[in-house]
Formats: structure tokens, sequence, C-alpha cells
């Protein structure tokens, strides 16, 4: 435990220029997972040189006078899309000060789910942050309620899925290209979802059933579902995010909680250097002894020792074939998703004239 303590507190100035770096990327994505944290037996202050000890202290005190063993913190994760980084931040609760702080000078694009904690800050930030919804939320919910109106569902799932079609083949074009292809194909589809919101259909849907849940994430947040198709840069989803959280879930499997708050800030400095190495195809064991034997020896040229930067100097310590799966499975991905098309098509297709 000193020895990860020592290696983290050499890691951590490395850690903070990830974050400021990752402020330029033009789309963040965010999501966060919970993590139990043990109430300490003393509660820490409130230091008035850091904004996050005033939440801490209330919610451990709150923790205490309720005789609570443990609070359920939050690990959030932070995926740069044009500046490819991974950011790890632990706070105690599910509280926008968390994404406040991080997002604090960040002008941008911030991609989500509907939380209203992200609406709040965009809100709160003067126009400098702009939210974009995610769209496999939205067919999540559908697909969720779809026992109770079925046919509806079935509709709103295949022009979902057709969207997705269209993601499949916009992957491989640049901003631009891939812009003009979600105008072409993707806002007719969604014109027509629209339509089939308004519906009289959807009007009879029971309020307090699943699917009208469903129907109501897509209506309250349709400009921020809407929003990919003006800015090539923005996915379609935060399905990329959401993968992050597996790497916090398979550390719980192992840590199970945190024991103090400093430790879960350990855990967010290490998850970043691990998550963006993974993220290069690196050898992690390399990249972190590289790391910390520059640091170790003095050196403050954290923009060399980032993965991206690191990966151009380091060829040798990147595991091709990470990258060789991925390709294969995207390939096999985007052949399915073609024959289905070309079945689709086929099976629409007008029958020809009996030939007497």
């Amino acid at each position: 435990l000193n020895i990860l303590a020592a290696a983290e507190e050499l890691f951590r100035p490395l850690a903070a220029h990830y974050c400021q770096v990752l402020l330029t990327s033009r789309v963040i994505g965010c999501d966060e997972t919970p993590v139990t944290l043990i109430v300490p037996r003393v509660i820490p202050g409130i230091d008035p040189l850091d904004p996050r000890s005033k939440r801490i202290h209330e919610v451990l005190s709150a923790a205490r006078e309720k005789d609570q063993p443990s609070v359920q913190a939050r690990m959030w994760a932070y995926r740069g899309v044009d500046v490819p980084l991974n950011i790890f931040d632990f706070t105690v609760s599910r509280h926008r000060d968390g994404p406040d702080d991080v997002l604090d000078k960040y002008e941008g694009t911030l991609l989500g789910d509907c939380w209203s904690g992200f609406q709040q800050i965009a809100v709160r930030h003067d126009g400098r942050i702009a939210r974009a919804a995610c769209w496999a939320h939205a067919r999540r919910k559908v697909f969720n309620g779809r026992s109770s109106h079925p046919q509806l569902a079935t509709l709103f799932l295949a022009l979902i899925r057709q969207l997705y079609d269209v993601e499949d083949r916009a992957r491989e074009l640049s901003a631009d290209d891939r812009v003009a292809l979600r105008q072409r194909d993707a806002v007719p589809l969604l014109n027509r979802i629209r339509t089939l919101l308004d519906s009289a259909e959807c009007s009879r849907v029971l309020p307090k059933s699943v699917f009208a849940e469903a129907l109501g994430y897509m209506r309250n947040h349709w400009q921020a579902l809407l929003l990919f198709t003006t800015n090539g840069l923005l996915p379609i989803d935060n399905n990329d995010v959401e993968q992050l959280m597996k790497q916090v879930a398979t550390g719980r499997k192992n840590w199970l909680f945190k024991g103090s708050v400093e430790a879960g800030n350990r855990a967010a400095t290490l998850l970043t250097l691990v998550s963006s190495a993974v993220r290069h195809d690196l050898d992690v064991g390399a990249y972190l002894k590289d790391a910390l034997d520059q640091l170790l020896a003095g050196s403050t040229d954290y923009a060399s020792l980032r993965a991206d930067i690191w990966k151009q100097s380091h060829p040798e310590h990147v595991r091709v074939y990470r990258r060789d799966e991925r390709q294969d499975a995207s390939d096999r991905r985007t052949k399915r998703r073609a024959q289905r098309r070309l079945a689709q098509s086929e099976k629409n297709a007008p029958e020809p004239d009996d030939q007497q």
C-alpha cells in the first residue's frame, strides 16, 4: 500500500496534465458508476482551499449521524473524442460538484445520459457547454417498455436500428462527410421518429407505464438527441464511455470498497493512466514503469509521458494484436449489418409481374 501511495503521488501531476489536455477536446463523453466508500471514524474538516471538502464533510457527517457504515460514492469517467485520453475522477456522491469542478473551464459538447445534473451544468455554463444526449439510452428505454406496446416499440426500434445503420456507413468518413451523410439519411429517419412520437397512438399510452417513460425521454431531450446530426465529431451514443465503467467494475471485484476519500482519489489517478494506455493498445506495465522512472528522475515533461505521445516513441510496446482484434470485430459487425440491410431491401422490393 505504501508503494502504491508513493507511486500515485508521483503520477498525480501527470494525471492532472491529462485532465488539462482533455479539456481541449471539442466533444467529451461522461458517465459514472457507484463505489462503496467506508465512512471514516474521523470526519475530515472543511478546507477553504479545496472546493470539494465542504461536500465531503456534509455527506460523511450525514452518514455518521445516521450510523451508516458506508456511502455510495461515485467514480466518473470522461472520454475525449478528438483528444484520445480517458480521465477518471472520484466523488463522495452523485452530485454535480464533481463534473462542475472538472468541466469548470470547458467549452465544447458534453455527451452523456439525461441526468439532471448534466442539464444544470449546461445551463450554468452560459452556453459554453452544449449538452448532447445518447440514443443508446433512448433505445434501451423503448426496449424495456416493449411488453406493454409491442407494435409501437417495434416501429421505434426499427427506426433507431436504421439510424445505427447510417452510423455504420459514416464510421470511416471525415467529420464533414459524416455530417452530410447524417443530414441526408439520418434526419429523415429522425423526422419519422418525431412524427411517431406525436401520433395519436403514442398519446394514448398510459402515462405511468415504462413505455411512457421511454416516450417522455425522447420528447424531453429531443434537441439534445438531434445534436449529433450537426456535429461530425459527436457519436450517436455514449457507449464508448459506458465501456469504461467495466474497467471500474473489474477493479471493484478485487478491492470491493474504498476505505477513504484519499484511496478513491488514488484509484482515479491510476485508472486515468492505465485506461488511457489501454485505449492506445500499450503494454501497460512497460508504460507505467518508464513514466515512473522518468518522474523519479525529476522529469516534468508531462506531454512526452502522455499515452498517445509515448506510443509514438515506443512502438515496440504497442500491442498490435489488440488493434487487429478490434478491427476484426468491427469488420464482422459491419458485414452483419450490411447483410441485414441487403436482406431487408430485397424483402421490401416489389415483386416482378407474373409472366404469362
